[in-house]
């Protein structure tokens, strides 16, 4: 049934805390916090020291396996969680130099990667995005623009997402820090609530195309979320060059196709009882003469967005730019115009914890490659596919990395354990390296709509608690499923046409 209503002015709310506690039946003991933490922390120990006593097969040295053994012990523990990532990740640059698997200069080599360092810079930048509020103007100008129905609203989310997507890093971010506020005030200013029945009139529809909307627009650029940049350096490792342009060029034309019917597949998935929302143009402009006119750290952060988007995509082929010293670039400006402060840098944790975690990865991923297990676990995975062409290997491997993702909580998490393996698998199976690249470079961020657990935005989104645990799985499912066919054929032919295979 369909609805025109003009909302009320209302502030974005907070997130509610949680369904009400479950008092029925006897009082359950809580596991002791210590105990907990004991246990999540002796797991990845177990698993790691497992690894390392059992004998390395035939054709791998043992400085590769005990590596592995430290590289699953770090992997366990991001899943498991005893302590947050950064520490883990710490605890694994020391098992590597404390064991003697590695020297300190190589356990401690991942800091001075250059595309380590240009995640961190983004997180920097995209900081400027949130204090200056840019961010949340370019968020109601859409809405006030697309906002008169509630499909047009899906897309109004979905266009700010992906204007942001290149400059913000962090999918979590953008999805919890600048979209789900505006989706939460406009689900509460038409009288949608998550737990009084109400969730379907237009909550549960904003709610899910905000989501798998992220998931595609954190696809399509190396700098739209945190584990695309490690795949990047991964597939490095494989003798495969990808730059921040390149990502963005095979991306465009499968990104925006998915763009495009995500928010209609929702409408058919979650219809919205609410169809018309004449009242949210309104709202947007009031919000819009609330925030006045543009600041000049506003503009600032404009143009210097604008100058960035030109040396990612340009730079590299026009004047030889690093994609990293283009970000330092455009830190530098914001730091001189003082739009950011040095302060802010430093309150950045994000950042210096990516730094962190992501540095130990890559060093041990790195590590793994040179010493041969990656090219050894390659060659076991080939003998299982073996016999068929590259093209339906290379789909059951995409399938199976893609489908895997329900056993994993973090695309990161994901990302290290897998995609070094899969690629070399493909490659050996002749698939062209660029493409098998840069598609599981996608599928690493379009598996992390499969879940609520599965990325960073989705127990933010999901915790709202407009979707059921059901349908947020079986939409999940169906536009993971419609992901996969728009990024491999069509995403497919148009590489093809690029010339990328």
């Amino acid at each position: 049934m369909s609805h025109a209503v003009l909302p009320p002015s209302v502030a974005p709310q907070e997130p509610p805390s949680g369904p009400p506690a479950d008092t029925s039946g006897p009082p359950k003991q809580p596991t002791h916090p210590i105990v907990n933490r004991l246990w999540r922390l002796l797991l990845p120990l177990a698993v790691g020291l497992a690894v390392w006593f059992v004998p390395a097969p035939s054709g791998v040295k043992q400085q590769a396996w005990h590596l592995l053994a430290i590289f699953v012990a770090t992997i366990v523990g991001i899943v498991a969680k005893p302590l947050p990532m950064g520490a883990i990740a710490l605890l694994g640059i020391l098992a590597t130099a404390l064991t003697g698997t590695l020297t300190v200069q190589e356990s401690l080599s991942g800091f001075g990667n250059n595309v380590i360092w240009l995640i961190v810079l983004a997180f920097f930048i995209a900081r400027g995005f949130i204090k200056t509020g840019l961010g949340t103007r370019i968020a109601y100008l859409f809405v006030r623009v697309l906002g008169g129905r509630t499909l047009g609203l899906g897309y109004g989310m979905l266009a700010t997402d992906l204007v942001l997507a290149p400059a913000i890093p962090s999918n979590t971010a953008r999805a919890g820090g600048v979209i789900y506020p505006i989706v939460r005030s406009l689900s509460a200013s038409y009288g949608s609530e998550p737990d009084d029945g109400t969730a379907r009139r237009i909550g549960s529809y904003l709610t899910l195309t905000a989501f798998q909307g992220n998931v595609v627009t954190s696809a399509m650029f190396l700098t739209a979320m945190a584990a695309n940049p490690l795949a990047v350096e991964l597939a490095k490792s494989a003798g495969v060059h990808i730059s921040w342009g390149r990502w963005m060029l095979a991306a465009l034309v499968p990104g925006l196709v998915s763009l495009l019917l995500v928010p209609l597949v929702m409408f058919k998935l979650s219809r919205p009882e609410i169809t018309r929302t004449p009242g949210a143009p309104l709202e947007a402009k009031r919000k819009l003469a609330e925030m006045g006119p543009m600041s000049r750290a506003e503009k600032v952060m404009l143009a210097t967005f604008g100058l960035l988007l030109l040396l990612w995509t340009v730079g590299d082929q026009l004047w030889n730019l690093n994609s990293t010293v283009a970000a330092l670039t455009g830190l530098a400006v914001l730091l001189v115009a003082q739009v950011l402060t040095w302060d802010d840098i430093l309150n950045e944790r994000t950042a210096w914890d990516t730094l962190v975690w992501f540095a130990a990865l890559v060093m041990m991923a790195g590590f793994l490659n040179s010493l041969g297990l990656i090219k050894w676990f390659s060659g076991e995975m080939k003998h299982a596919v073996g016999g068929l062409a590259w093209q339906p290997a290379f789909l059951v491997l995409a399938l199976v990395y893609f489908v895997s993702h329900y056993f994993f909580a973090s695309n990161t998490a994901h990302v290290s354990a897998m995609y070094a393996a899969f690629l070399a698998t493909a490659i050996a199976l002749g698939t062209p390296a660029l493409l098998a690249a840069l598609i599981f470079g996608f599928l690493s961020s379009l598996f992390g709509g499969l879940t609520q657990y599965g990325s960073g935005p989705a127990p933010v989104l999901f915790g709202a608690g407009y979707v059921p645990l059901g349908a947020w799985w079986r939409i999940g499912a169906v536009v993971g499923a419609m992901n996969l066919v728009i990024w491999l054929v069509i995403g497919g032919a148009w590489t093809k046409l690029l010339g990328i295979w």
